[in-house]
């Protein structure tokens, strides 16, 4: 590739060289832009804000990290895509009292092949990070204290209700005003690495307990259905709205006309059922708008920035009859909770040690798994104050012929955003086209899951087309993890983009490389989901458990060995997903 100005891996470090995609992958599933790294992650964002909660929460000495405040040991950038140091993350469980390495390998990879073996060197033990981790634990077991979180999500609330007209900002208002939300995604951040850590404790405790006395398949029906899964909660939005177009033939018929273009066909319908339908929308926009695929980085569209992407999936969901509710699921999973809850306890209650444990953990579970969606609603509702400046910019761009789409606008590094807003930058396209060529092929490229060692140089990597796999025939069984419980039985549809959604069908099971919060809607409509990786933390995991819809994470290569359109099985109790018949 030609020589072009691009973001900078961090230096290689040989005392941490186990980087993963796994976790880092659901929050920066493509290449970050640079303006989208600069802004929102480096410079004092947010891997500033990992760093502040590993610090000051979590025992890590200061000295033990980069001397450059501004990069973080935890958080990177190799060959273009993010990557999570496993190593540190290791060293963080085998430091924390009741954890280990082999917990975290369990939390973060599940049965990954290609995980290397924990090796523990002297560094890892830190008697003051495992002093500082115990009152931490007593936290996360004890009062589980939510008011900074709540705090964070009445302020991400407020910068959104507070958005100035853009219009009517200058340019260098634009950049000052996207540049000013980087303080407040540090702070964010190192709250959402504090509910992170938070929400494997309880989980982990409540698996333990259900091994020790034999029902380890109930733990994971301990935690589903919790309630107040941010990620969740527009799929239930979601929901009513389908219910309105399944009850309008004005709505149906705009909408079987297919999702592109639709949002411009409703707004210009002029019909009372379509005028009612976008003011119900428009709420959900100004909830919402901040979500979509590949939300963490500034140039990915969001439902507010390409309302088409929510409304596909509404398309999807109008297609279920009401017994697809996603409420409806949800108190299925409540009730089957409770139920295990209450036989636990009495299975208990003659050992009380155990028994106040327990219920600590499920008190734990049912505060921090839903705090740490809620944590990353919170920086995504702020990246979206970043994203909608720099969009008005790039519209600005576009209009006097510098650009040719606004999101281009992102391709530059902050000190170009200043100097185009300034006016010492003109035509953009020399500088842009490159960049964007440079971005494309990234796209191209399948980053390593795991790299263990000095990384290798992205020229090396595989094309994703060029990674094969044999596909599954009759009978054949692909083993991955359980996430949510129960059997599901259908039609498979491989989903590769969430933007185009039309192939799935009521019924029908979704398999998918990975999810975000861009992917969940989908969920609901589907019979099953199965997903090439991912672990118990997983966002699909999650989510799954919420719905109600069993799921299978970790199936490596699914996506490439399950054939469009085969009958598939989905075990969600057992993680097998059995191929019952090809086209």
């Amino acid at each position: 590739m030609e020589q072009i100005r691009w973001i900078e891996d961090p230096p290689y470090n040989p005392k941490a060289s186990f980087w993963t995609r796994a976790n880092v992958g659901e929050v920066l599933p493509e290449p970050p832009s640079p303006a989208g790294w600069e802004l929102v992650f480096s410079n004092g964002g947010t891997v500033r804000g990992w760093r502040d909660c590993a610090v000051n929460r979590l025992g890590v000495d200061e000295e033990e990290l980069d001397p450059d405040p501004n990069r973080c040991d935890f958080i990177g950038l190799i060959g273009g895509y993010g990557y999570l140091n496993a190593t540190w993350i290791r060293v963080w469980g085998e430091r924390t009292p009741g954890m280990s390495a082999a917990a975290i390998d369990a939390a973060y990879f599940g049965d990954h092949p290609d995980v290397p073996p924990y090796v523990k060197e002297p560094w890892h033990e830190n008697p003051r990070t495992t002093a500082v981790m115990e009152k931490w634990l007593g936290w996360v077991l004890g009062d589980m204290d939510q008011s900074e979180l709540e705090a964070d999500r009445q302020l991400a609330r407020q910068i959104r209700a507070e958005r100035p007209d853009l219009t009517k900002l200058t340019d260098v208002e634009l950049i000052e005003r996207a540049i000013s939300m980087r303080p407040y995604c540090r702070r964010m951040f190192d709250q959402h690495i504090n509910q992170s850590g938070a929400s494997a404790i309880g989980p982990g405790a409540i698996a333990a307990i259900c091994a020790a006395i034999g029902r380890p398949a109930d733990a994971m029906k301990l935690i589903a259905g919790l309630g107040g899964v941010d990620s969740a909660a527009p799929s239930y939005a979601m929901w009513e709205l389908s219910r309105m177009v399944r009850a309008s033939e004005e709505l149906t018929r705009l909408f079987d006309q297919g999702p592109s273009g639709l949002y411009e066909r409703l707004r210009t319908s002029g019909r009372p059922d379509a005028e009612k339908f976008l003011a119900a929308f428009a709420d959900f926009l100004a909830e919402y708008g901040s979500r979509g695929p590949n939300e963490w980085d500034v140039m990915a569209d969001t439902w507010e920035t390409n309302p088409d992407i929510a409304l596909a999936a509404i398309d999807r969901m109008r297609l279920s009859g009401d017994e697809g509710s996603p409420a409806r699921k949800n108190a299925e999973r409540v009730a089957e909770r409770e139920r295990i809850r209450h036989e636990m306890r009495e299975a208990l209650a003659g050992d009380p040690d155990t028994l106040a444990q327990f219920d600590a953990a499920m008190k734990s579970a049912l505060t921090f798994v839903p705090g740490r969606e809620r944590s990353k609603t919170n920086i995504v509702r702020v990246i979206e104050e970043t994203r909608m400046a720099l969009r008005e910019l790039g519209r600005r761009a576009v209009e006097r012929g510098h650009l040719d789409r606004p999101q281009d606008l992102c391709l530059l590094f902050e000190d170009e955003l200043r100097a185009y807003a300034e006016g010492r930058l003109g035509d953009l396209h020399e500088l842009v086209e490159p960049r964007r060529r440079y971005y494309e092929w990234l796209l191209s490229l399948e980053p390593p899951f795991i790299i263990n060692g000095p990384p290798p140089p992205n020229t090396t990597w595989r094309r994703r087309t060029e990674h094969e796999a044999k596909a599954a025939r009759p009978g054949d069984v692909i083993q991955g993890l359980p996430g949510c419980p129960g059997k599901a039985r259908g039609t498979a549809r491989v989903v590769l983009d969430p933007l185009d959604p039309t192939v799935l069908e009521p019924g029908d099971i979704l398999v998918a490389p990975m999810t975000d919060p861009a992917w969940t809607p989908l969920f609901v409509p589907a019979a099953g989901v199965v997903v090439d990786v991912g672990a118990t933390l997983s966002h699909a995991i999650i989510v799954s458990r919420e719905l109600g819809i069993p799921c299978v994470v970790s199936a490596t290569d699914a996506t490439k060995r399950i054939p469009d359109g085969a009958t598939i099985e989905v075990d969600g109790d057992t993680g097998a997903v059995t191929v019952i018949s090809v086209p």
